[in-house]
């Protein structure tokens, strides 16, 4: 065995063999209970272990033989009930599993679902089972009740051989169908599986309601939508899109804390719709719908109807469920503030809520949120309302639990919230120094092989840097906690292994620093060690122990088979720690479950290596941890089964072991500006192309002080951050840091220093607030919108009920707003930090130094395991140090060695309990000749790290020749070697040994010492090449002595005698030429200044090098101008062509010479030449480009020594182009300096449905004329354009064919005219159609019924009507066909109407109108059913009996005057015509009343029909109002007239 890391050492280790008894006796009676009440358990478990074993064989016999001699007959039994009798069988089979299982083996189950009983049953189920599947027991089938015993008996005496028992046939076959419905079931799960935890699809919370509102009333709507990442709301009324830009002040649409909400302002009768709330994110959309119905409230307010109920309300009330309130007005009173805690403690929030009016037994609604997430009850967090307070306690703070935390208080339709921030402190630490605890543990991935664990890194690291992390676990229903990984890990995410197939664990982490082991996090929820696919089965059947069906059949069961190699293996996951590997299982595995084996193979050695040789895996995933980080790895997969270990897969792609994640780069630019007395706003710039990033820690420090303390505990997102608790009057610098899974990030730069105290105007201003949930900083919100607190002061004596101790400044212990330190907190500091001075100097501050940042990991395993020298007991071993250092200096080695007798290897043994500090080591007391393998493992600080390879095998014996022990890592084959990594001013000696194929030699004599320094005034060699391109090395010495001379050396010999190099030397100067610098001249060369305290220099030449001086001495040789950018071209506003191209640097003297085709040309009136020497730009223009113009351009430069050129090429089908698109630009430019289009005419549909001909016109003035044509006919315009804003518009009402033609519009005065045609034929004019028919059909209304005395009608109202608009109605999905009784049509062109004459019930149901616009049909619903078809058809039959009461009813048709003048003594005739069904009663009146017929005053009726009134000798007395009253049972009706009676006198 090893020794023990430091870390673990101070780690307390617990058994990891743990058992619940009581869990056992529940599980015992849960399996009594359920074989009593099941007829499964009944007739298949508790039969099958009363039986002995020979009646067991019996029955098996018997069924065989029945089985065998009766295949016809049971090909014609029923499915079912052989599907019942075998399901039976297998039921038994599970039972006796489950029996064997739970009450012979020590098992403990709990933590998959909720409660207890469906944990118990859930893993009954699976463990039954397994059982079945892994069992090689017979399964034992009860004889078929179906069958009659007459028939049994006649199968009984038939026998049949086979050659395998029919017990064993039905074990197989049901093997192989459970293990296909197994995999079709897993396959299925996979397809609707998330398998991205953090991704999930939208769903409501709160779904919005609906609502009946009065007119001129507000009305809105709520709902609450979860979901990653956060979903998109959108609403709709009608299915169109509520746009809350076209009607300004209509809607309002907010989205708060996770609530959204669709406010509708004054509504009106045509608010009333169905409205939707559609949340989508990347995972999908769901929607959610309400219904809002306005209603018109007519009359004076009634008291009597203001009880009645919401129908009846009147305007300006607001609805509670016992009562009405005008308006609701919400108060807070005895707020909490900004609240500070310590881990392990509780707090308590709370605040008074003041509601006026007050309604009895009416309680509001209460609602916490942190960070804008709802706060739901657990045994953390408990909230509670009194009637008048409300109160959120935190049982046990934890970090997890720092946010901002709102009320919202809500009553009816009316609610209001506050907010403050609660910071969380970290708890004292165990060990002293040691860091703080991570925090927000969570499982994101779970199988029955691993569970991935994630967590958030600790703001406080205890004064020196976390060297990893450690994971516990625990067995829910225990409390036995078991350390997962001996190695701390860096990365916050790790696969835990070694765990038990449907068992629940829940998981904690620990930080490690160099000085010990921090507390532990808060647990995660707990995770079941199950395939999701069989944990969502066990889930949908948590009470059945099987569900599946066994079908027999007659065919001979299959030899096992080999199974063959898995699909699609991949890596799902690589880090430094761990890599996680997945595929599927292959498609031959035979008739039973299979295992799986993972090979890696090193790049280095090309060496498959199985990985999981004692432990096969379960499932197609597997996590491996015995990699060495920056090493290339491939991996395949191979299963196995009974009949073999098949072929392996395909290999993966090549996998560089390493963190793929980096860590954030630090924020910059940060920022404090002033809030409160006691607070600071801080921003920043995030951290640049940051890949999965937590969130930000934040620190303060007091000027001069040289302490930093952590602001928050709980990361937060976003670029900005109050922070609170600050010491008024003191002045404070920030830093800030990023944080992601990879680690933390370099602090940023120290902010300036700013002064607490209150800003002017009291807080921040208003449009610099952050976003709530993005970061939160004490902000308190309220319905207005968010509002800082005024004073955010509090009182330090009652926040905490801590013990106080001596004033200091405000420390990391209570989170900067308190004046207590614990003394761990004031010892590691006073440690650890520099003194202020420094501190304050340099601007810098513990995090600055890179080898604290640093991470430290264990090494990786050695190499090259080598035996040096063999004695007859002993073995001197040589080794290669490890590849990755892991960060740190690697202190020791430790070395273990097995025997190995006839090939089989033993059990490993220590060779040394204390570590070794060379790569070499003498193993003593071994066995004289024993065959011996040996590994090495290096530790560093950090622990100790993986064990190499196993070597090969040594034999212990006397060598006969003896060979020396080696030192360095890696062979040279020269005669020189230069030492690095050496400590300056240390002194070293150094030896050499050689090597051959006998081994290693003994070591040279000592060469030294020397010391390893620069001496004073040393200058190094310094390469220059002059402008004829020579190459020359360079080197000084201040320090010569009068007989000092420079010697050279190339590979430490002497170059003397060199051909290929001019040694040149004067004074205190030499320099080395090369003649022709070539590979020949690779090397170290060295100069040495004798009679000197060692003062020498050297230069290497590699091919890299020799490559850079050969480009610089022909850069020097042949110097260039460099080009910016080639030769090119472009065209100008007037059609001038540009040729220009760009040098880096142009002298005065630069000279350019313009070629075309290899002629040169000169400025003139063609050609326009410019030069820029400043910006290097050298152009060339042409008015004009002709025909002759097309060939090769050249701009050749000269600037001193240095030449360059650039050629463009104009030929062919580019150079038309070019001219083509000058001659345009030239025409363009004639044709703008008049009245012209910027925009040419086009077309668009108004919301009216009329359609709007518009164009943009430029460079006009008054005298300007625009004239309209339709087909070169001039159209009147009664409107003048002012132009004012430059659009000009036709506006073409009620569209229709007949204004189809081409449209064409013409700018002119006296500097010229243009024009712009718009055709609106045949396509076009379709186009246009269809989309006037679109703008028709969505201006429809929706359907609405009427009743009339013919029957019940069916309309739409529209805009106006055009018959390109087709109108299709449709009755229950069946097209209407049109009869005389059923018709359609449209009224005014308005209303598009279908009636329905003579209704009966088989006219109800659901009525589609489709209006089809040439493209898209756009539907109306209306359901004629139920209550709607009741009223309609009650109405149509009051107006029917209306009309007919009105068309028979008695009437007078005419013939009565109103006023009859007649002289006295004549006779008057009056004779009118009546009519009636049936025939009406006649009376007559005088003067209101009944009149007689008589002599005088004849009254006659006649057929029914005419009525006649006579008076003979008429008289004054005649005179009055007289009336006609005809009645039937219909109704009566009056006619009136007037007789006047005059006297003609004598004599006139």
């Amino acid at each position: 065995m090893m020794s023990l890391p430091f870390y673990q050492k101070l780690h307390e280790h617990y058994d990891r063999s743990y058992r619940n008894k009581d869990l056992r006796t529940t599980m015992s009676q849960y399996h009594e209970q359920e074989k009593k009440s099941s007829a499964i358990y009944t007739h298949g478990s508790t039969a099958y272990s009363s039986r002995s074993l020979a009646a067991h064989r019996q029955e098996s016999q018997a069924f065989s033989q029945a089985s065998s001699s009766s295949a016809s007959y049971l090909q014609q039994a029923s499915q079912a009930t052989t599907e019942s009798s075998l399901a039976s069988a297998v039921s038994r089979k599970a039972a006796s599993a489950y029996d064997y299982g739970y009450s012979h083996g020590q098992v403990h189950v709990s933590g998959i679902t909720d409660t207890e009983e469906e944990r118990i049953k859930e893993a009954a189920a699976y463990i039954a089972q397994r059982n079945l599947l892994a069992s090689e027991e017979g399964i034992t089938t009860s004889k078929q009740s179906t069958v009659s015993k007459q028939s049994l008996s006649t199968l009984h005496q038939e026998e049949v051989f086979e050659k395998k028992s029919r017990k064993v046939a039905i074990r197989e076959k049901a093997e192989h169908l459970s293990l296909r419905k197994t995999l079709e079931e897993t396959e299925a799960f996979h397809r609707k599986m998330n398998e991205d935890h953090l991704l999930h699809a939208p769903e409501f919370v709160i779904k919005p309601r609906s609502h009946t509102v009065w007119e001129k009333e507000n009305v809105k709507l709520h709902c609450s939508v979860s979901g990653w990442p956060a979903p998109r709301v959108t609403w709709y009324k009608n299915q169109v899109p509520i746009n809350v830009h076209a009607n300004p002040g209509k809607y309002i649409i907010e989205s708060r804390y996770g609530m959204h909400t669709l406010e509708i302002n004054k509504c009106d009768f045509e608010d009333t719709a169905q409205y939707r709330a559609s949340a989508m994110n990347a995972k999908g959309e769901l929607s959610a719908y309400a219904s809002v119905v306005v209603k018109r409230y007519k009359g004076e307010f009634d008291e009597t109807r203001f009880h009645a109920g919401a129908s009846t309300l009147p305007l300006s009330f607001a609805v509670t469920p016992y009562g009405y309130a005008s308006k609701f007005d919400i108060h807070f009173d005895d707020k909490f503030d900004v609240s500070f805690g310590r881990e392990g403690e509780t707090l308590s929030l709370g605040c008074r809520v003041v509601i006026t009016p007050e309604i009895k037994h009416f309680q509001p609604e209460i609602q916490w949120y942190r960070n804008g997430i709802p706060v739901s009850s657990s045994k953390w967090v408990q909230p509670h309302w009194s009637g008048d307070r409300a109160t959120l306690t935190f049982s046990h703070l934890n970090k997890e639990d720092e946010g901002l935390y709102t009320i919202r208080v809500r009553m009816g339709e009316y609610y209001e919230q506050y907010s403050a921030y609660v910071f969380v402190r970290d708890g004292d630490a165990e060990i002293e120094g040691a860091p703080a605890s991570p925090l927000d543990v969570v499982c994101v991935d779970a199988n029955k092989d691993y569970i991935i664990v994630t967590w958030k890194q600790p703001a406080v690291d205890g004064g020196s840097p976390i060297l990893g992390y450690f994971i516990d676990k625990c067995e829910v229903g225990t409390d036995s906690w078991s350390q997962c990984n001996d190695t701390p890990v860096k990365f916050a995410r790790f696969p835990v292994t070694g765990l038990l197939e449907g068992r629940s664990y829940i998981f904690r982490v620990r930080a490690v620093n160099k000085t010990g082991i921090g507390l532990p996090s808060r647990v995660s929820e707990p995770a079941a060690a199950l395939d999701p696919a069989e944990k969502a089965r066990l889930r949908s059947h948590p009470s059945a122990p099987w569900t599946g069906q066994i079908i027999v059949t007659e065919e001979e069961p299959r030899e096992g088979i080999v199974p063959g190699p898995p699909t699609d293996l991949s890596v799902t996951e690589a880090t430094q720690s761990y890599v996680v590997l997945s595929w599927k299982p292959p498609g031959q595995r035979g008739h039973e479950g299979i295992l799986y084996f993972v090979e890696k193979c090193d790049m280095e050695t090309e060496n498959w290596q199985r990985v999981n040789t004692e432990l096969p895996v379960k499932s197609p995933r597997f996590a491996l941890f015995d990699l060495t980080e920056g090493k290339s790895y491939r991996f395949r997969v191979r299963c196995s089964n009974s009949a073999g270990v098949g072929e392996p897969s395909e290999a993966t792609e090549v996998t560089v072991v390493g963190d793929k994640l980096d860590i954030p780069k630090a924020p910059g630019n940060i920022i404090p500006s002033r809030n409160t007395d006691t607070s600071v706003v801080v921003s920043w710039e995030e951290s640049k192309d940051a890949k999965e990033l937590v969130g930000y820690y934040i620190e303060s420090s007091v000027v001069g002080s040289g302490k930093w303390e952590p602001c928050n505990n709980n990361p937060v997102k976003g670029p900005r951050f109050t922070c609170h608790g600050l010491a008024t009057g003191q002045s404070y610098i920030f830093r800030v840091r990023a944080v992601n899974a990879a680690g933390l990030s370099e602090y940023s730069q120290d902010s300036e220093a700013i002064e607490v105290k209150a800003a002017i105007g009291g807080g921040v201003s208003p449009d610099v607030w952050p976003e709530l949930n993005d970061a939160p900083g004490g902000l308190t919100d309220s319905r207005g919108g968010m509002h800082e607190t005024s004073q955010p002061a509090f009182k330090k004596d009652a926040l905490l009920d801590s013990k106080l101790s001596k004033p200091s400044l405000p420390s990391s212990s209570h989170n900067l707003g308190q004046k207590e330190v614990s003394k761990v907190s004031e010892t590691v500091q006073e440690e650890l930090t520099p003194p202020p001075q420094k501190a304050a100097l340099k601007g810098e501050s513990k995090s600055d130094d890179p080898k604290k940042k640093k991470n430290i990991a264990a090494p990786s395993p050695p190499s090259d395991i080598t035996c040096l020298e063999s004695f007859r007991d002993s073995m001197v071993l040589g080794w290669k140090q490890p590849d990755k250092s892991g960060g740190a200096e690697i202190t020791g080695y430790y070395v273990n060695y097995r025997e190995v007798i006839d090939g089989v290897p033993g059990k490993w043994r220590e060779a040394n309990i204390k570590a070794v500090s060379e790569e070499a080591y003498k193993i003593s007391n071994l066995k004289e000749n024993t065959v011996y393998q040996f590994q090495v493992a290096a530790m560093n600080i950090a622990g100790l790290g993986m064990p190499s390879a196993v070597s090969e095998c040594f034999k212990c014996e006397e060598w006969t020749i003896a060979v020396p022990v080696t030192q360095n890592a890696h062979c040279i084959y020269t005669c020189f070697f230069q030492v690095q990594g050496l400590q300056e001013g240390v002194s070293y000696v150094f030896r050499v040994r050689a090597i051959n194929q006998a081994g290693v030699g003994k070591p040279s004599d000592l060469a030294g010492p020397v010391v390893a320094e620069t001496r004073p005034g040393t200058k190094e060699l310094v390469v220059s090449v002059n402008d004829d391109g020579i190459i020359s090395l360079n080197f000084e010495c201040d320090q010569m002595a009068p007989n000092s001379e420079f010697t050279w050396s190339k590979d430490y010999v002497a170059t003397e005698d060199s051909a290929r190099l001019e040694v040149e030397s004067k004074g205190n100067k030499t320099k080395i030429t090369f003649k022709e610098l070539g590979m020949e001249d690779l090397g170290i060369y060295s100069c040495d200044v004798t009679e000197t305290d060692g003062i020498a220099a050297s230069y290497l030449i590699d091919e890299e090098e020799l490559k850079r001086l050969l480009a610089l001495s022909q850069e020097h040789k042949f110097p260039t101008v460099a080009v910016k950018s080639d030769l090119a071209v472009e065209i100008l506003e007037k059609g001038q062509v540009r040729f220009w191209m760009q040098a880096e640097k142009l002298s005065g003297n630069a000279k350019v010479n313009y070629v075309f085709n290899e002629k040169e040309i000169f400025e003139g009136p063609k050609y326009k030449m410019h030069i820029d020497r400043n910006t290097g730009i050298i152009e060339m223009f042409m008015d004009k480009l002709l025909d002759e113009d097309e060939g090769t351009y050249t701009f050749q430069l000269q600037d001193g020594r240095a030449t360059g050129h650039s050629t463009l090429v104009l030929i062919g089908d580019v150079y038309k182009n070019l001219q083509k698109e000058a001659e345009f630009q030239r025409q363009e430019w004639i044709r703008k300096q008049g009245p012209h289009f910027a925009e040419y005419l086009s077309w668009e549909v108004t919301g009216e449905c009329n359609v709007l001909l518009k164009c943009k016109v430029a460079n006009i003035k008054k005298e300007t004329h625009i004239l309209w044509y339709k087909d070169e006919r001039e159209i009147s315009v009664d409107e003048k354009h002012d132009f004012k804003d430059g659009i000009c518009t036709l506006l073409i009402t009620e569209f229709s064919k007949k204004d189809a033609g081409i449209y064409e519009v013409i700018l002119k005065d006296d500097r010229g005219k243009d024009k712009s045609r718009l055709k609106l034929v045949d396509e076009a004019f379709q186009e246009l159609m269809t989309e006037v028919c679109k703008k028709i059909a969505l201006s429809a209304s929706d359907l609405k019924i009427q009743s009339t005395a013919e029957g019940i009608r069916l309309y739409s109202l529209v805009t106006y009507y055009l018959d390109d608009l087709k109108v299709n109605w449709s009755h229950n999905g069946t097209a209407i066909k049109y009869t005389d009784r059923v018709k359609s049509g449209v009224t005014g062109e308005q209303q598009i109407w279908l009636q329905i004459s003579e209704p009966t019930p088989n006219d109800q149901g659901k009525y589609v109108m489709e209006l089809f616009d040439g493209k898209t049909g756009h539907q109306k619903t209306v359901d004629l059913s139920g209550q709607d078809y009741e009223e309609a058809f009650a109405e149509f039959q009051r107006l029917k009996q209306a009309a007919i009461a009105e068309k028979n009813r008695a009437r007078v048709v005419g013939g009565l005057p109103d006023v009859v003048t007649i002289q006295e003594g004549k006779t008057l005739n009056l004779t009118c015509t009546v009519w009636g069904d049936p025939t009406p009663e006649i009376s007559w009146l005088k003067n209101e009343k009944s009149l007689d017929s008589d002599d005088h005053c004849n009254l006659r009726f006649e057929a029914g029909k005419t009525a006649f009134f006579t008076v003979t000798g008429v008289t004054t007395a005649d005179s009055g109002k007289y009336g006609l009253v005809v009645k039937n049972k219909y109704g009566s009706e009056t006619i009136d007239f007037t007789i006047s009676v005059f006297i003609i006198r004598k004599g006139f």
